[in-house]
């Protein structure tokens, strides 16, 4: 798994993380317990990005802060081939397959933004909000039912990259490092 440093910095990764050995993370980025980053995915820490505990990453996403840098919260859903340039994402936020997440724009907790939706560079989506669109705009209000699934999906995430872990799909280097 390609883990690199970059102008002095080397990215810390919580020993209960799993990166994947086909992930690629450099340079100032954290990266919390339990959270899971799955093959093909880039966290490119030029600016500072701060990962916390108990998100996924998938598959062929993007994680990139131009700047101010990036802080996404705990528990945060990142589906498959995210494009995240987001100054932040709340504890508890979906992005969704394929959206696009554009500079310095601001999610808040438990939103979800939609399949294929586009965030507008600095725009603040509302915590417990759908946004859906090009460019995207709210739609609806997350539920308690909705908030309980994403969860399940997240806690989901933490089992299959402690799954992933052990059966040795890491850099064990990388854990010596934390």
């Amino acid at each position: 798994m390609p883990i690199r440093s970059l102008n002095g910095h080397t990215p810390v990764i919580h020993p209960d993380a799993f990166v994947s050995e086909f992930a690629y993370v450099v340079g100032n980025v954290e990266i919390g317990a339990f959270t899971s980053v799955w093959p093909g995915s880039v966290i490119r820490g030029e600016s500072r990005i701060v990962i916390g505990k108990n998100c996924c990453i998938q598959d062929n996403s993007t994680i990139h802060a131009d700047g101010r840098g990036a802080t996404i919260g705990d528990g945060v859903v990142m589906g498959h081939r995210v494009l995240c340039h987001a100054l932040s994402v709340g504890d508890g936020a979906t992005l969704a397959n394929g959206c696009i997440v554009n500079n310095d724009a601001v999610i808040g907790a438990y939103s979800v933004v939609a399949s294929g939706a586009v965030v507008l560079d600095r725009a603040e989506v509302p915590a417990e909000v759908f946004v859906v669109g090009t460019p995207a705009q709210v739609k609806g209000q997350v539920t308690e039912a909705h908030k309980e699934r994403f969860k399940s999906t997240a806690d989901h995430y933490v089992e299959l990259g402690q799954m992933h872990k052990k059966a040795g799909l890491d850099d064990r280097e990388v854990n010596k490092q934390a």
